[in-house]
């Protein structure tokens, strides 16, 4: 009976050295044991070590549980583990796996708008990033209570979405990225802002309509506060501004812009067409960048109300009409006639 006890011993030091070998070798050893070419994991707020091992054996990301426990022990992060979504793309040690957890480097998708984006435009870019039906997102631009302190007047958010490089988790949603980049338009259009705006009798929904017809007229750092003025002596005077963008959204709202600007579309009956309707327009035609929205409330001190492009994009800048109709006769006339 001795021996055979002493036998059973035997076995279970040999088990259990030859698994204790089986776990430690796996630490140190790249797996993946999961299908196709990546697998998400999500770590839920306040997981326990034991529940995060669990999820990533289940997900083949590790071997096992007690394998994960071992390096989790060695590595000293048990802390420091992070909520979120990881994505895992490669076989990895579980030493790697814990850093990267450890270090949060949760899966995001980077989205890029660039100034000059309406809504719509915007809305396309966001289905074709694969982050939901364009259809979410102009639903969620209508939440008009994320901007009724600032602009009670609004519609949508057409203006008040900043443009911006985002990177969003998968599970985002449409309207949690909206709240996102009102936040971001919040956070540049400071109270400062706001008050030199008012003091040059611009609300802020005037300041930001002003500023997105600054940002689809010229893409020219150098130009901006010359534009700003343009329009800003246009309007101190009475003088129509006579926009084409702003011809651009009234068509566009209205799905009649075929991406050529004629003389008959200039005559479009739209409170948006500022060539039949003085003054500014109803809301903003696009979202404004930084640089537009301070060069409306700092435009350049020159007596410009006209400009004319040298179809190099730049403009000609002029004070009066006679000066005006030289440079429309130098840089749109001559240069077809060669």
């Amino acid at each position: 009976m001795k021996r055979v006890l002493i036998a059973l011993l035997v076995l279970i030091v040999l088990a259990g050295a030859a698994g204790s070998f089986l776990i430690i070798r796996g630490a140190g050893h790249p797996y993946k044991g999961y299908e196709g070419a990546e697998q998400f994991v999500e770590v839920p707020a306040g997981a326990s070590p034991n529940t995060i091992g669990r999820r990533l054996a289940a997900a083949g990301v590790v071997r096992d549980l007690a394998t994960f426990r071992y390096a989790l022990a060695r590595s000293g992060q048990a802390r420091r583990l992070k909520a979120g979504e990881y994505r895992f793309d490669r076989p990895m040690t579980p030493v790697e796996v814990i850093d990267m957890i450890a270090r949060g480097a949760v899966y995001l998708r980077p989205i890029t708008f660039r100034e000059g984006l309406t809504i719509k435009q915007m809305a396309a870019l966001y289905e074709q990033g694969g982050f939901g039906p364009a259809s979410d997102f102009t639903r969620a631009a209508t939440d008009v209570t994320l901007i009724a302190d600032l602009d009670p007047d609004a519609r949508d958010l057409e203006g008040y979405l900043f443009p911006d490089t985002y990177t969003l988790p998968r599970r985002t949603t449409a309207a949690e990225f909206i709240s996102r980049m009102v936040a971001n338009f919040r956070s540049v259009v400071t109270t400062d802002l706001i008050a030199r705006a008012r003091a040059r009798g611009l609300s802020v929904r005037e300041l930001v309509t002003l500023a997105s017809i600054v940002e689809k007229e010229t893409g020219r750092p150098d130009e901006r506060s010359l534009v700003a003025a343009v329009y800003s002596n246009r309007l101190r005077i009475g003088m129509g501004l006579q926009c084409d963008p702003t011809v651009i959204y009234a068509l566009e709202r209205a799905g009649k812009y075929t991406g050529n600007l004629t003389r008959e579309d200039l005559r479009f009956d739209s409170a948006y067409n500022t060539y039949r309707y003085a003054g500014l327009p109803p809301g903003p035609i696009a979202a404004p960048g930084r640089a537009s929205l301070e060069a409306t409330v700092a435009p350049a001190e020159v007596p410009y109300i006209y400009f004319v492009s040298r179809n190099d994009g730049s403009h000609a800048f002029a004070a009066t009409l006679d000066e005006h109709n030289r440079n429309v006769f130098e840089y749109q006339v001559k240069p077809f006639r060669r």
